[in-house]
């Protein structure tokens, strides 16, 4: 079995090489036509190996990963989004060592889930593009209370984030999709090929 400094080193090295396709698929600017084949197939193998990991050492958390370890850790599993039963098995293992983890991980991946699931949020951390072409946080269970669930979690307010999406989105060149009932249609579809639906 690998050590803990060379499942940390490779966990960061995954994380990584995700943020670099991202960014290069930005650049050529086609990140935003759907989930990007590319980017789904790195996903996918990223997250085969973090499973892997898994399997042999438990959830790599801070204790057993360091402080960026465990976050990349967590981005290769918030990314996972074609594996559900991942996505859904990771949750849990977050939530069995919540003294470990980063509280806002947890929200965030959970919000994930429900998204795909077709649920509300309860953190507000997943957005989309609304029909006023504006980026969104959508359905949020129990709305009025969303700003201190965020804040119990160590999330600034939703007005904020949502700022800080809509801000990122415009120096990216995303924008909302010419055909909303089209691209609804297609993300419906993917989520029940992919098994959230």
């Amino acid at each position: 079995m690998k050590t803990p400094d060379d499942i940390a080193q490779r966990l960061k090295d995954m994380a990584a090489a995700d943020l670099r396709k991202r960014d290069e698929l930005v650049a050529a600017g086609t990140l935003f036509d759907g989930y990007h084949p590319e980017m789904e197939a790195l996903h996918i193998s990223h997250a085969k190996e973090l499973d892997a990991i898994i399997d042999a050492v438990g959830w790599p958390h801070q204790g057993i990963a360091g402080a960026e370890g465990a976050a990349a850790a967590w981005l290769i599993a918030q990314h996972a989004i074609s594996l559900p039963d991942f996505q859904r098995r990771v949750l849990q293992l977050l939530k069995d060592n919540v003294n470990d983890v980063e509280p806002a991980q947890v929200a965030m991946l959970e919000d994930r889930i429900r998204k795909f699931e077709g649920k509300p949020q309860l953190y507000g951390t997943q957005f989309d593009w609304d029909d006023n072409g504006q980026l969104s946080a959508g359905a949020i269970e129990d709305a009025a209370n969303v700003d201190q669930r965020r804040a119990a979690v160590g999330l600034n307010s939703l007005s904020e984030r949502t700022e800080e999406m809509r801000n990122r989105a415009a120096s990216e060149g995303d924008k909302p999709p010419a055909d909303m009932t089209k691209r609804r249609r297609d993300m419906d579809a993917w989520a029940k090929k992919a098994g959230w639906r």
